[in-house]
């Protein structure tokens, strides 16, 4: 009996065993199915979220959605500044007429506010030298080359040396001559100007442009008749009642008031080819102002003396300065823009 019992508990015992064993690695194998089951939605949800190509789409419209808030941020002047500078096709006209009309607003600053005589050359030292501060600082606050390529080089190098010629030449005519004979003279420049790029660059020359370039210089002249036929005839009485006067120095001035146009022509055409080579019309005004300030200055130490200017005057003379950049690089920008015989019409506004 005693046998026989134990044999019955091992076989009980063998059968439990076979039934644990049996009956755990059907479990083991449910609880890891169940296990991957749970474990498998889960990496589906997170695949897409880490591929980098599904990332991006849900940020497409916050990015439109911030661009066109930051568009709508931007104040209607900046728009109407980046649509004269570049977003018009007539930009280039544009840029010139707001130029002639910054020389405009120049001259009757000029006219009203200033309380004293202050000489020419000091003058054009003061404007070449504010513009060659400014516009090295753009260069530098745009992170362009200050003096550009070696291809450009040479270009803005003579575009420098014309602008400075013909701009000495000018004051030295202007203090010869009657400002209104003065004022036809330096007139004559986007005539020249459209000549000279008739022959450097090879612009075409159309009968439109011919005949506006006519008209705006008969119209100056039509404008400034009576101031001419005036100081005309001050000139011949002063020249009849004064036995050492002499007619060759009038001649000479006219003569150095046509060259000085010429240069000036020229100069326009360099700013043109300048700006076209190296895409960046800021370096044409550098240039000129880094060439012009010495000799400016130069000219003021040999032939004037110098004024120590007041208050008022100072502060008429940096206003002008800083107008006189923003001038010159419009100037700069319609000429890098359109034909140079299209845009020297619009210069006549200045009159």
């Amino acid at each position: 009996m005693a046998t026989a019992t134990s044999e019955s508990k091992n076989a009980s015992d063998h059968v439990v065993e076979l039934i644990v064993r049996d009956a755990s690695a059907p479990s083991s194998e449910e609880s890891d199915s169940e296990d991957k089951d749970q474990i498998a939605p889960l990496l589906s949800q997170e695949r897409p979220k880490i591929n980098i190509f599904t990332a991006s789409y849900p940020r497409t419209k916050p990015r439109a959605e911030v661009t066109r808030l930051l568009e709508s941020e931007t104040s209607p002047f900046t728009n109407f500044i980046l649509w004269v500078w570049n977003g018009s096709r007539y930009s280039g006209l544009l840029c010139m007429a707001f130029s002639s009309t910054i020389y405009f607003l120049m001259g009757v600053l000029t006219n009203i506010f200033s309380v004293q005589a202050i000489p020419l050359f000091e003058t054009a030292f003061t404007r070449c030298a504010i513009t060659l501060i400014l516009s090295y600082l753009w260069l530098r606050w745009s992170e362009q080359p200050v003096f550009g390529t070696s291809q450009v080089r040479i270009i803005l190098l003579l575009r420098a040396l014309t602008g400075c010629i013909s701009m000495s030449s000018f004051i030295y005519c202007s203090q010869r001559l009657p400002f209104s004979q003065a004022i036809v003279l330096n007139s004559t420049v986007p005539i020249m100007a459209s000549i000279m790029a008739r022959v450097f660059l090879h612009d075409k020359l159309k009968v439109a442009d011919i005949a506006s370039l006519a008209c705006c210089f008969f119209g100056v002249l039509f404008f400034f008749r009576e101031a001419l036929a005036t100081e005309g005839y001050f000139v011949k009485a002063k020249e009849a009642s004064n036995a050492h006067a002499k007619t060759g120095h009038h001649i000479f001035a006219i003569l150095l008031g046509l060259f000085s146009s010429i240069m000036g022509g020229t100069s326009y055409c360099l700013i043109r080819a300048g700006a076209k080579a190296s895409d960046q019309p800021m370096l044409t005004v550098f240039s000129f102002g880094l060439f012009a300030s010495p000799a400016m200055g130069i000219c003021t130490y040999i032939f004037e003396d110098f004024v120590l200017p007041g208050f008022q005057s100072i502060l008429l003379m940096l206003v002008n300065s800083i107008m006189g950049f923003f001038a010159e690089v419009l100037l700069a920008r319609g000429l890098q823009l359109e034909r140079t015989s299209k845009v020297a019409n619009v210069q006549y506004l200045e009159a």
